[in-house]
């Protein structure tokens, strides 16, 4: 779910904070990925199909735009994230969430092929956007790739979403540092207001639009305060209300050793073992993708490297002959005997 409405709240009231680019912006960037949102996209879009499929295709076509993924996983999620995991899991017809941060068979498939398409994985503590935005906010990454908005209140400084390469889409990314400047919010008061719109970790106060929840938060800049402000009639505060468990989730997540992040080429022999052999894949249809893939990434770096020559000045040398049009070559003077004095003058050209 994310925060409830912020993306129309910062479209709203904080514009200059959101630009419009194109995946090409990205070319050499590192970027994290939430793995669980990506799987749900496919899973969502796609049902008839494995989402390793769709996760096998768009992580191949980060690679052909030299975009360096980083695919983090999720661990053992918040106690007070529980309810909202079983209500998703109830309307997606799941099977009840993991409270523990063992792996579903799914997700060790999901890193079993990154590893043959030569991508690092990560494997975070708790929820995994709350280590995206950690690798952002340490310089690790350039930026989280994710739809959910919460990767922002957890403190990372660039959140980018529909990165992906079909035609006419835009990708929007997100400044955090511009975001609070531009609302005259601290990152704290960011994460307070993000509470009052709704989160997955607490109940929010009924009622309470996002325009509200600004002034709010503007004007008394805690929830405490917004508390003793805020009409309880109109909008009651729920009671034993886990708000400072949720400020506590976003503002103090725990500090994760990174591994050494290495890309590799991907293992075509391997994907097709894998995909082919033991997930029933069309062999057809993965090595049909693997050359183009090759084909693309040679034919983008080619681009590039023009791109860069035409930027720098760099082209061929040209004479002065190709700018100035030759028509007939004066005759060199020659010395000649005068008549009258015997002395040698030069004469007229013959």
């Amino acid at each position: 779910m994310g925060i409830t409405k912020l993306a129309d709240l910062i479209r709203s009231d904080a514009r200059e904070a959101v630009s419009y680019k194109d995946i090409n912006d990205y070319t050499g960037k590192v970027i994290a990925l939430d793995t669980s949102i990506v799987v749900n996209q496919f899973r969502t879009a796609t049902p008839s199909l494995s989402p390793l499929t769709g996760l096998f295709f768009r992580t191949l076509t980060f690679l052909e735009y030299d975009i360096k993924p980083v695919f983090v996983f999720d661990g053992t999620p918040p106690k007070e994230k529980i309810p909202v995991l079983e209500k998703r899991a109830e309307a997606a017809g799941l099977g009840p969430p993991r409270r523990t941060g063992i792996a579903s068979a799914q997700m060790r498939d999901c890193v079993e092929l990154l590893k043959y398409l030569g991508v690092p994985t990560i494997q975070a503590p708790g929820d995994a956007e709350a280590l995206c935005a950690g690798l952002v906010r340490e310089g690790t990454v350039d930026a989280v790739s994710s739809e959910d908005m919460d990767t922002l209140p957890f403190g990372a400084h660039i959140l980018i979403r529909q990165l992906n390469a079909k035609k006419d889409s835009e990708v929007v990314e997100y400044s955090l540092p511009k975001l609070l400047d531009i609302l005259q919010i601290s990152q704290e008061e960011l994460v307070d207001l993000s509470i009052l719109l709704g989160c997955d970790y607490c109940d929010k106060i009924p009622g309470l639009g996002p325009k509200r929840a600004l002034t709010l938060i503007q004007k008394h800049r805690s929830i405490e305060n917004v508390v003793l402000h805020v009409n309880r009639k109109t909008h009651p505060v729920p009671h034993f209300w886990k708000y400072k468990e949720a400020r506590k989730i976003f503002l103090d997540t725990p500090h994760v050793p990174i591994p050494e992040l290495i890309w590799t080429e991907p293992d075509e022999e391997a994907l097709v073992g894998f995909l082919c052999h033991v997930k029933h894949t069309k062999e057809a249809r993965v090595r049909h993708r693997m050359q183009m893939f090759r084909e693309k990434r040679k034919n983008k770096r080619e681009e590039r490297e023009k791109e860069k020559e035409k930027a720098a000045g760099i082209k061929k040398q040209s004479r002065i002959e190709d700018f100035f049009r030759v028509t007939r070559k004066r005759q060199q003077p020659v010395e000649v005997a005068s008549p009258l004095s015997g002395n040698k003058k030069k004469s007229k050209y013959k």
